[in-house]
């Protein structure tokens, strides 16, 4: 992809969005192939990697990463990659390719969370209502669905994903090496994930082979340009949006792997999920608005004057803001220094 000056953030949002979408049908066409989790979360990080050496090597950006970058990417490679795509590519099969799209959808609550704990910046009054919306959109969908087999044990698997999307994307801006290429970091980060990967291929006593691989040609293919997409504006998104707008391309796959799953795979959902998919859709609308520059005055809700209010708020502002300020820098500096001794 482009570096793209052009592209802000809600684009980048829609971009992921929408190729991290296609990766849920094409994790079930696979399992029913016979292609172990492994394998197709390896080929999914092998496309990431292979697809952005030309352009890092033309840079002059191909050098290994070493101190703060070398850990950034390690952890990055270990959780964000290989550790949440074997949970994706495990679960399709067990619980269906629209519920776990779903649990990409609970990931921007569990981001802002995370967020706000470690005192990093909150999104506007319209952007946490539109996260809000979305969450209770993906639950409806979640809970009522009907038709896909699966278990309430798998069900509850499924629920980690959030948790772990969450953590990788509040790390990923908490501890970013200055100066480093997002570009650069894609690439050592997804290249980790391979070489995680095949190690667990090798202690399963399996090795590495691509023969299951080959019985689905094409939905490997697109998996490959899928991937090799979606990383670079992934981590370009990750530096210029934060983690809580990073988070909400959940939303965005969350519909599309559901639309697909019904379309192209016969998965079927009752009518609540469906109103749930509509309200998830409202959700993404109110984050994009929050994004583009919107703004809600919450203060405008209540139904007292105008000075009134005023007093109120400023003063309740003024006690707060030098606790506030104190405890999220001393967590946010807490979790530097845990990093630092890593």
């Amino acid at each position: 992809m482009r570096e793209g000056r052009e592209v802000g953030p809600v684009g980048l949002l829609l971009w992921c969005g929408v190729l991290l979408g296609v990766s849920f049908p094409l994790g079930k066409v696979a399992a029913e192939a016979g292609v172990s989790p492994v394998m197709w979360a390896l080929l999914v990080s092998l496309g990431a990697s292979l697809s952005l050496m030309p352009f890092l090597a033309a840079k002059g950006l191909l050098r290994l990463p070493r101190g703060k970058m070398l850990r950034y990417v390690v952890i990055s490679g270990m959780v964000s990659f290989a550790g949440i795509n074997l949970m994706i590519f495990g679960l399709v099969p067990k619980v269906g390719a629209g519920q776990v799209g779903m649990m990409f959808a609970l990931s921007p609550v569990a981001t802002l969370a995370a967020s706000l704990l470690f005192g990093m910046k909150a999104p506007n009054a319209l952007g946490i209502a539109g996260i809000i919306v979305g969450l209770v959109g993906a639950l409806m969908v979640a809970f009522g669905r009907g038709g896909v087999e699966g278990t309430l044990i798998w069900s509850l698997v499924a629920l980690s994903i959030p948790v772990v999307l969450a953590a990788g994307n509040v790390y990923r801006s908490l501890d970013w090496p200055a100066g480093a290429h997002p570009m650069a970091l894609a690439f050592w980060a997804h290249l980790v994930a391979v070489v995680s990967l095949i190690a667990v291929q090798f202690a399963r006593g399996e090795g590495v082979s691509f023969e299951a691989i080959q019985r689905v040609p094409g939905a490997a293919m697109v998996q490959l340009v899928a991937a090799a997409l979606t990383f670079p504006a992934y981590f370009k998104l990750q530096k210029t949006g934060g983690p809580v707008l990073l988070s909400q391309i959940g939303y965005i796959a969350a519909a599309l792997g559901l639309l697909s799953a019904v379309v192209l795979l016969g998965e079927r959902y009752g009518p609540v999920s469906w109103i749930g998919a509509g309200i998830t859709a409202v959700g993404i609308a109110m984050t994009i608005a929050a994004q583009t520059g919107w703004r809600v005055n919450i203060q405008g809700w209540f139904p007292i004057g105008r000075l009134t209010r005023a007093k109120l708020f400023s003063r309740r502002e003024l006690e707060r803001a030098p606790q506030q300020g104190y405890l999220l820098s001393a967590r946010r500096q807490a979790v530097l220094k845990l990093l630092r001794q890593a």
